[in-house]
């Protein structure tokens, strides 16, 4: 359930680029975005079950991703104009006051020093090294993440999320061959995946997914070189 509602994020991108920014976007575009959520819903098919608590915070945590996406592109494209690296070197020290008060609420500290004086090789050299390696992961992704995300805009990067989404079910699958359900291979293409599955549906979703994100990306294209084409103001007062 939770990555069905993550699938709407460029629903709620769109939503805040109308209501803070008065920024709307063509129909074409609209359009494209169904076949990507509806193939996100296919492809990770399964127990929807979920509670009221559980329902709401999803939502929010749905709103929240669009919110950061939107307004890490504005600190790259609006008045600040910061880097990505600026953009990381302030914010860093943030998330690590806010990740450690929220390891100490949650009880992650605790359990944390509680296994560290019981076990002398809690830290090994592999661990160590393990966990240096993450966070260089981590720094590459963010850096990668917000350079895309100030040359291609917002939405755009909740759309690759989506896709993200489904490439993930593809990934599992190839590497870990984790078993999925017909309905949910919908989105794999066979000829990418192999798939061994009984029913032609389960290649529908993420199919749908995949030509959804050719299909915002082609619009996308057209819609650039459309503006691209338009004269400038200089051009118009050149010509009168």
């Amino acid at each position: 359930m939770g990555k069905v509602i993550r699938a709407t994020t460029p629903i709620f991108t769109i939503l805040i680029y109308r209501l803070v920014y008065s920024t709307s976007y063509a129909t074409t575009t609209h359009t494209s975005l169904l076949p990507i959520i509806l193939g996100v819903a296919i492809a990770t098919y399964g127990d929807y079950s979920f509670t009221l608590p559980g329902l709401f915070l999803t939502l929010l945590g749905a709103l929240l991703a669009a919110l950061k996406t939107v307004a890490t592109n504005r600190m790259q494209t609006g008045g600040l104009r910061l880097g990505a690296l600026e953009i990381l070197h302030r914010m860093s020290a943030l998330a690590m006051v806010q990740s450690v008060a929220l390891a100490y609420m949650s009880g992650e500290t605790a359990s944390f020093l509680a296994s560290y004086a019981s076990a002398e090789q809690l830290l090994s050299r592999r661990r160590v090294l393990a966990l240096l390696g993450n966070g260089a992961i981590a720094f590459g992704l963010n850096v990668v993440s917000f350079a895309a995300n100030k040359r291609v805009g917002a939405l755009t990067m909740t759309v690759a999320a989506n896709v993200k989404q489904t490439l993930t079910v593809v990934l599992g699958f190839v590497l870990f061959d984790v078993r999925i359900e017909a309905l949910n291979a919908a989105g794999i293409p066979a000829t990418v995946l192999r798939v061994r599955v009984g029913s032609d549906g389960v290649k529908s979703g993420i199919a749908l997914t995949l030509a959804g994100g050719a299909w915002y990306a082609k619009v996308e294209m057209v819609a650039k070189r459309q503006t691209q084409l338009l004269p400038t103001s200089a051009d118009v007062s050149g010509k009168a």
